[in-house]
């Protein structure tokens, strides 16, 4: 049996730091890929009987996720399931291959357990990472993460193609309109271009029949009436969740000399601003909508904060830089832990509770 990656990270942890952060992510994906195809992680592994759960209509094992950006091809899903947690959404992935933006693109803020990106949607396109979708043993939940091209003419085009080829696979599917590093795509978030484009995405996933549950993701950065506007959008369209939130383009203080890079800011300074994001869409959709939290979580205190203040799910990304591949299992024990000392028996039953 070969070495969980928990084990050798402290050990690789210096080794990796020393890379660029772009590199140092390769090589980590590289290496929970290999050790997707021969790793054999215990059941257990998935966390406690009272972690299950069940979000639109899909049954999660526990609700740890990791979020999109980790695995951009769906290189290393099985790798990932094999650190234990309930959901991997992979992507961001676009109709065509697209290289993304130049070179730096990627920092890790080491002062402020943070992580700068510009990376701009590279990916090698839904029909290279598909196949691998379908392969993937799933020990969890698969979902990917779809979006538009840089140079498309047809933005709401691409998003059709896109979550209609996504949904043969996925269980399910997120449309990622939050991004803030290709031109003008937060400008979906709003009016008329976003009732179109939540539209075309309800009909595409259901051709020729129902298909998988969609999910939004959304930015941050936004205003009251946004939020609201987003809320009665997603409802009325059948969105099936939101995912709360992206990177921010907004910098609360920092220490690290690359703390003015341009490109979203994820990890622990997202902490407060990701929570109040949770908190305002939960009063917007009036708990009709389950909500994902993501953003500067990364450990099971936080995590249970968030379901407790609404989230039904959560996910990481930026705190596995930085706390290791054994922080989802860390996470999923103390959760279990957590709700036992609360008095729930069940981790539905914590949701909104505080």
């Amino acid at each position: 049996m070969p070495k969980r990656p928990s084990m050798l990270f402290p050990l690789l942890r210096p080794a990796l730091f020393r890379f660029d952060a772009e590199r140092a992510h390769g090589f980590t994906v590289a290496l929970l890929e290999r050790w997707g195809r021969i790793g054999t992680p215990l059941a257990a592994s998935m966390g406690a009987p009272c972690l299950r759960t069940t979000v639109a209509g899909l049954e999660f094992p526990n609700p740890v996720g990791l979020a999109a950006g980790a695995d951009k091809d769906g290189r290393a899903i099985d790798g990932f399931f094999a650190l234990g947690l309930g959901a991997v959404e992979i992507g961001t992935l676009t109709p065509l291959p697209q290289q993304g933006n130049p070179r730096p693109r990627l920092f890790r803020l080491e002062e402020d357990r943070a992580v700068i990106n510009r990376m701009g949607f590279n990916n090698g396109g839904l029909d290279s990472a598909l196949p691998r979708a379908a392969a993937a043993k799933r020990r969890g939940v698969l979902g990917i993460n779809v979006g538009a091209n840089k140079d498309t003419a047809d933005r709401i085009a691409d998003y059709r193609t896109a979550v209609t080829k996504a949904a043969q696979v996925a269980d399910y599917v997120t449309i990622n309109i939050s991004s803030p590093n290709t031109p003008g795509l937060r400008g979906l978030q709003h009016g008329a271009a976003l009732a179109e484009l939540l539209a075309a995405a309800d009909e595409a996933r259901r051709m020729p029949i129902q298909r998988p549950p969609l999910f939004l993701k959304v930015a941050p950065d936004l205003e009251p009436a946004a939020i609201d506007e987003i809320a009665r959008a997603a409802i009325e369209h059948n969105i099936d969740g939101l995912i709360v939130s992206n990177t921010t383009v907004s910098r609360p203080a920092l220490r690290s000399p690359l703390a003015g890079e341009a490109g979203g800011l994820s990890g622990a300074p997202l902490t407060t601003l990701a929570r109040q994001r949770l908190a305002d869409f939960r009063a917007a959709t009036g708990g009709a909508l389950p909500l994902i939290s993501a953003g500067g979580i990364g450990d099971a205190e936080e995590a249970y904060a968030r379901i407790r203040a609404g989230a039904s799910l959560i996910q990481l990304y930026s705190a596995m830089v930085f706390e290791g591949p054994g922080l989802p299992r860390r996470i999923t024990r103390g959760l279990a832990r957590l709700l036992k000392r609360d008095g729930f028996d069940h981790i539905a039953d914590a949701v909104g509770a505080g």
